[in-house]
């Protein structure tokens, strides 16, 4: 049985999913192009809880953005989930602030 909760596991179907499609080869790995489809699948992120569309679209936009999200790491070369941590690290550190009534945990010293 395939372990869904790993992200080795996600890494795998999502670099299948562009071997599968040749996207390197067919410039689906262009990052202007990419980046346009993430615009796209947060404007549709956006649709969902504007609109009230139901938790089930919701859910599927989210998963398209984060197979997105991956395939850009597979694109560049980069260990996402390396990347993903070493953020964490620097959130946990943080303070929040509440800006206009509501919290945000940014980098507040630039």
């Amino acid at each position: 049985m395939i372990n869904t909760d790993s992200y080795r596991q996600m890494l795998g179907a999502v670099q299948n999913f562009h071997d599968r499609h040749e996207l390197r080869e067919q410039g689906g790995e262009d990052m202007a192009y990419r980046v346009a489809l993430m615009a796209e699948e947060l404007g549709e992120i956006s649709a969902c809880v504007t609109k009230g569309k139901t938790l089930a679209a919701l859910q599927e936009e989210c998963a398209d953005l984060l197979i997105l999200l991956v395939g850009t790491a597979i694109a560049a070369d980069f260990d996402l989930n390396n990347a993903f941590w070493e953020k964490m690290k620097k959130l946990d550190s943080r303070s929040g602030r509440r800006i206009s009534g509501r919290i945000r945990v940014s980098d507040f010293s630039s």
